[in-house]
């Protein structure tokens, strides 16, 4: 890298001033702008490390929000560990997080890049992570997993997405309930 280097205390400033505008302002509404001015940095300095808002926010996903993610384990109850990990799913979902990722997949509908990376660090660890809770017995053996994790994410993306219906407790029992019913 050609300059100075980065400062890891700017660096998280910018990242969790970028979570707090969308937070606060929606997606659509943060600005390069006005994340170096809540962080406290310089414009030149945000625009240094990161060319749009998109990569900002999703190194914001990737690096701050991380961190609030919990481990889940295996407590040998399949439905109540699918019901775990849908409960912190959804409530990640239903916060700036949920923001984000829709802003993201809004934005990534035009950015190949962009909805390659989204993939990569995002939606394909998340899928990855509900294919092995569902694995451990939380559906019928017969199930396809692959279509069990669209189902689940559907469900939810579609709430989320039309706001017709909570994305809540409630949902990730029923859909833990549905999919040990299926044959």
């Amino acid at each position: 890298m050609v300059g100075r280097p980065r400062s890891e205390v700017a660096r998280k400033a910018i990242l969790r001033a970028a979570l707090d505008l969308c937070a606060r302002d929606g997606y659509q509404n943060v600005t390069m702008k006005g994340i170096a001015q809540v962080a406290g940095s310089g414009r030149q300095t945000v625009y240094r490390w990161w060319q749009t808002k998109a990569q900002v926010l999703l190194e914001a996903l990737t690096d701050v929000l991380a961190e609030e993610v919990p481990e889940l384990p295996d407590t040998g109850d399949a439905r109540a560990d699918l019901v775990t990990f849908l409960e912190q799913t959804f409530t990640l979902a239903r916060g700036v997080a949920g923001q984000v990722v829709v802003g993201l997949m809004a934005d990534a509908q035009s950015d190949a890049e962009l909805a390659a990376e989204l993939r990569a660090k995002i939606i394909n660890p998340r899928r990855a992570a509900l294919r092995a809770v569902l694995a451990r017995g939380a559906v019928p053996d017969d199930v396809e997993l692959e279509l069990a994790v669209d189902l689940v994410f559907g469900a939810m993306w579609y709430r989320l997405l039309n706001r017709h219906a909570e994305v809540n407790q409630e949902l990730a029992e029923e859909i833990a309930g549905l999919l040990a019913r299926i044959n």
